[in-house]
């Protein structure tokens, strides 16, 4: 069972803090900067400048969103309503609940728990400061599933409609973020060494600086972000690992042609409207020599703005060599992963050239002309039911502490 430090153990918490400040900074010092004077009283729960220049630091140092001395009063008001819920509720956590929750979230770092522990004290953070950060997040999550889970979980009807399976209504979609690195025989060793590191990120923000360094598409100059894509778009032995993910976590490096990707979840929802997976998608690929070079980019963009179907492309391949244009009707899973992913993002009549062949010598230009649909039985019910009890335990999760907000009294100094 969770449990929160009791108020004596909080208070004796914070005594070592200040002492170990006072230690550190000399008494007068800390008290002249006012590191101990309440910043922002919550319920009649106190939080000091000094938790709020803590919790920023920690932040940073994690490289997490929300770092700024702003947005750490803000986490640090939430969490107190969270504790305030936990109290309320009963809900205790165990001195190795803790622990192994620190552990848990060192492996990250490939560190033991002790190590990070020592690694943050070694930058200004006290223990007690990341012992707080975890076990508040432990704790909040296990009391939202205790109070939302029976009814956040899917019904028959409600999986059903998720999958397609209901007649016209139901489906799922997908807001992901990408990143593609080309790869060649030469360069193999190290983007490799760089896909695993980036597939240690958690942080949107440092996924989405991650894809305006590193990626080759042209979403990186949004960060990767890519729009929302149903899930019956995407390729059938894609969508398990897509649905595997919580958002902020990231895919392991998924192997293309000539490239390696990797995706980030920032979020999943249901959808009213139809979503059907498809039999057989009919689509051409148009082999421009020069690769990525800007005269072969702009040749592109030009038969990308000339072209409304697949036909057209029949007279952009006049003098290409006769393998050049190829349009063909395949089923989903037949279809190349690259081209499928970028098949995903697009409507009829509508194309793209991210991709290259040949060592990056061949721009393939993707034009997508139709897709002929089917009930979707791709994706199982299990993955689709986990998906969407995550979705609704967020969701309540935003909800639960915007009506603890709303309802309490918040003093700021």
């Amino acid at each position: 069972m969770f449990l929160i430090l009791t108020p004596a153990r909080r208070t004796g918490a914070y005594a070592f803090l200040i002492a170990a400040v006072f230690a550190l900074f000399g008494a007068t010092s800390a008290m002249a900067n006012g590191l101990f004077l309440p910043a922002v009283i919550v319920n009649d729960d106190v939080i000091t400048n000094y938790e709020i220049q803590q919790r920023s630091r920690l932040l940073a140092l994690l490289r997490a969103p929300g770092s700024s001395e702003k947005e750490a009063r803000e986490s640090l008001l939430e969490d107190r309503l969270r504790q305030q819920a936990m109290r309320q509720y009963g809900l205790t956590l165990a001195e190795a609940d803790v622990t192994q929750g620190i552990d848990d979230f060192a492996q990250r770092a490939n560190l033991s728990g002790e190590e990070l522990l020592n690694a943050l004290e070694e930058n200004g953070v006290a223990r007690e400061t990341m012992r707080d950060y975890v076990t508040v997040n432990l704790g909040w999550t296990e009391l939202v599933r205790g109070l939302f889970l029976e009814t956040a979980r899917p019904s028959m009807a409600e999986i059903d409609r998720a999958l397609g399976l209901a007649g016209t209504t139901g489906g799922v979609r997908v807001l992901l973020s990408e990143i593609i690195i080309p790869i060649t025989a030469q360069t193999a060793e190290e983007v490799d060494a760089l896909a695993g590191q980036l597939a240690e990120i958690d942080s949107v923000g440092e996924f989405s600086a991650a894809a305006q360094r590193y990626s080759a598409a042209q979403t990186a100059q949004d960060g990767g972000r890519m729009p929302w894509i149903d899930l019956n778009r995407l390729p059938p032995q894609l969508r398990p690992i897509i649905l595997s993910l919580s958002p902020g976590q990231v895919s392991d490096p998924l192997g293309l042609e000539g490239a390696v990707a990797l995706f980030q979840m920032r979020d999943i929802q249901e959808i009213a409207a139809q979503s059907p997976s498809y039999s057989a998608i009919e689509f051409a690929t148009l082999a421009l020599p020069g690769g990525r070079t800007a005269d072969t980019l702009a040749r592109a963009q030009a038969i990308k703005a000339r072209v409304s179907e697949c036909t057209d492309l029949y007279g952009e391949a006049l003098g290409m060599p006769e393998e050049a244009l190829q349009i063909r009707s395949m089923a989903p899973s037949e279809i190349p992963q690259d081209i499928s992913i970028e098949l995903a993002q697009l409507d009829d009549g509508e194309s793209s050239y991210e991709l290259t062949r040949n060592n990056g010598q061949t721009l393939l230009f993707v034009m997508l002309c139709s897709r002929t649909a089917e009930a979707n039985k791709d994706a199982t019910r299990e993955q689709v039911a986990q998906a969407l009890t995550v979705q609704r335990l967020e969701a309540a999760s935003r909800g639960f502490i915007d009506q603890l907000k709303a309802d309490a009294i918040i003093v700021y100094k």
